[in-house]
């Protein structure tokens, strides 16, 4: 049977110093977000999600947002090299994790840069963003890897949001939700739903047709509502303040065989 584990990582006490890029600072309460972070894995495990946390990297104040780490592709974990400098400590833990659950352990190098933000994954189409983060040598190392077991690395344009899944994200049928001003070219995906929030475009799979999505956009939630999808609300105010969403909190590996 295919797996259901996803990769999480508490929040450390240094996570009102994360990064930000694209949106003006605001000081994130750093109690709620642990509150949040808490409930926010309690979905994933209501859901079926067995969920395994990652040691945590208290002195990294962006290591809650563990899916910026690796991308996964069938059982191959790439392990990133993050586009900031100062988040490379963080993957260290992260490839810890992935080879005990037995994934194959690949890595980009320098002078390679990318971020897992910055995979949107659709069946076997890798859309890549090429952005602040992500280079072109991130790039061709992602083809290098993942190509060979049958993937179709298709690069996009990111310049107006800081990864590519703060721009769009997918339904379970394949089609991209995204808010328009955030999307370089809505045109270079096949079916392109535009949504009236920015945190509206970013959707989490739990399986089933249910979807795990930012109380921030309410007006998406009624659209998915109405077109069939069950929708999972979950409320992360604090990690939005450091351009996080509900993507960004965990990496689900969905093709180990156990």
């Amino acid at each position: 049977m295919p797996s259901k584990k996803a990769l999480v990582r508490r929040p450390g006490p240094r996570l009102a110093e994360g990064l930000v890029t694209h949106i003006e600072r605001e000081q994130p309460d750093v109690d709620l977000a642990v509150e949040q972070w808490e409930a926010y894995v309690a979905a994933l495990q209501a859901h079926g999600w067995e969920t395994v946390e990652v040691e945590p990297a208290d002195d990294c104040p962006d290591s809650v947002f563990v899916e910026d780490t690796v991308v996964m592709y069938r059982n191959v974990a790439l392990i990133a090299r993050p586009g900031a400098e100062a988040r490379r400590e963080e993957t260290a833990g992260v490839e810890e994790a992935v080879a005990r659950l037995g994934c194959s352990v690949n890595w980009i190098w320098e002078p390679g840069t990318l971020d897992g933000g910055d995979i949107l994954k659709i069946d076997d189409t890798v859309y890549v963003g090429r952005g602040g983060r992500t280079n072109a040598a991130g790039v061709q190392q992602l083809r290098a890897a993942f190509e060979p077991l049958g993937a179709r690395v298709v690069s996009v344009p990111v310049s107006k949001v800081l990864h590519l899944k703060s721009a769009v994200t997918a339904l379970p049928d394949g089609t991209v939700l995204g808010h328009i001003p955030n999307v370089d070219q809505p045109s270079l995906f096949p079916r392109f739903l535009p949504v009236p929030e920015e945190s509206g475009s970013h959707v989490v799979l739990l399986g089933g047709g249910k979807l795990l999505m930012a109380a921030s956009a309410p007006k998406t939630a009624e659209l998915l509502t109405d077109l069939g999808h069950e929708v999972v609300v979950v409320d992360i105010s604090e990690f939005e303040k450091l351009e996080g969403c509900v993507t960004c909190l965990s990496v689900r590996l969905r093709d180990l065989y156990v």
